[in-house]
């Protein structure tokens, strides 16, 4: 880390809120993580990220930022952008991985040429998918960088019509084949896969499931045979190389167990997984043996600038 040597006194910008649909998230997320910074020994400035942001950074001069933002602009590769010109050391993932992750579309042809597996998906114009079915159902219908569960629709098999979407969908959209069975997750800290969580809800793991108390419930570690076990710690360690991560991912899946480990689907990887009392990361993070302060001090001493 820049400036002064070890923990003691360093000071960390908390970069959290922004301008994203998950700004509630990121905001429960930068608070959870500041309190855990300063009880391993910071000195924590909080940052609500808006358009002075660079600004703001220039004037608290910190020797690192933790980047608790979610979503559009704080986990795509924008923010990452403006602390590399500031060259600022950042936790999480850098420019390119950032970006690479957040676009849905992009990261599979990145996992399917490492050989993981996904389901096909296409691009369409929300036009088009109001209109007629792109592809046979069952398939899921969601904005292409997102994250949270944001704008997700299900078209379930035999459905007479397509989709009609909110508002606040955006013009283009991402189709995927609907993949079945139970939500499992894998962390990765470092090069290092933490542990599967199966998380069971009675409906689909949308947004209220993922961050409202009572929502879901986790099981960890996941009641699954060793071989599908191995195979997400598996995937999850390749995924979060292939796109060029650093610091904590988690590696979301889809197991269909009729089908064994054929069943097992990678859906997506989120380079800064929510952090806050009902996050997945830091509940196997803490099933390691790694409570929250000392995972969020892990996660700053490991910010770097340039890579």
């Amino acid at each position: 880390m820049a400036g002064k040597s070890g923990k003691t006194g360093s000071r960390i910008a908390v970069l959290m809120g922004g301008l994203s649909a998950e700004r509630e998230v990121s905001l429960s997320s930068g608070r959870e993580c500041a309190d855990a910074l300063r009880v391993a020994g910071y000195d924590v400035i909080e940052v609500d990220a808006g358009p002075d942001l660079a600004a703001r950074l220039v004037e608290i001069a910190p020797d690192a930022v933790f980047n608790a933002l979610h979503g559009r602009w704080g986990e795509d590769g924008c923010v990452q952008g403006i602390l590399e010109w500031l060259r600022i050391p950042y936790s999480h993932s850098g420019v390119l991985a950032s970006a690479l992750a957040m676009d849905k579309q992009r990261s599979k042809q990145v996992f399917r040429a490492a050989g993981l597996p996904v389901v096909d998906s296409v691009l369409a114009s929300r036009d088009a998918v109001e209109a007629a079915h792109v592809m046979a159902a069952p398939y899921v219908v969601k904005p292409n960088n997102e994250g949270s569960s944001v704008g997700v629709y299900i078209v379930h098999d035999g459905a007479n019509s397509p989709p009609k979407l909110s508002a606040e969908m955006p013009d283009v959209v991402m189709v995927e084949t609907y993949a079945p069975g139970r939500e499992l997750t894998t962390a990765v800290l470092g090069d290092r896969a933490l542990a599967v969580t199966d998380i069971i809800t009675s409906g689909w793991y949308d947004y209220h499931a993922k961050y409202s108390v009572g929502g879901s419930r986790h099981e960890i570690p996941a009641n699954i045979p060793a071989e599908i076990e191995a195979a997400c710690r598996d995937y999850a360690l390749r995924a979060h190389q292939a796109l060029g991560c650093r610091g904590l991912s988690r590696t979301d899946f889809r197991w269909d167990e009729s089908r064994g480990l054929a069943g097992l689907i990678l859906l997506e990887t989120n380079t800064q997984p929510g952090m806050t009392p009902t996050s997945l990361a830091p509940e196997q993070a803490a099933h390691c043996g790694m409570p929250f302060p000392e995972l969020c001090a892990w996660i700053v001493e490991d910010a770097s600038c340039g890579r």
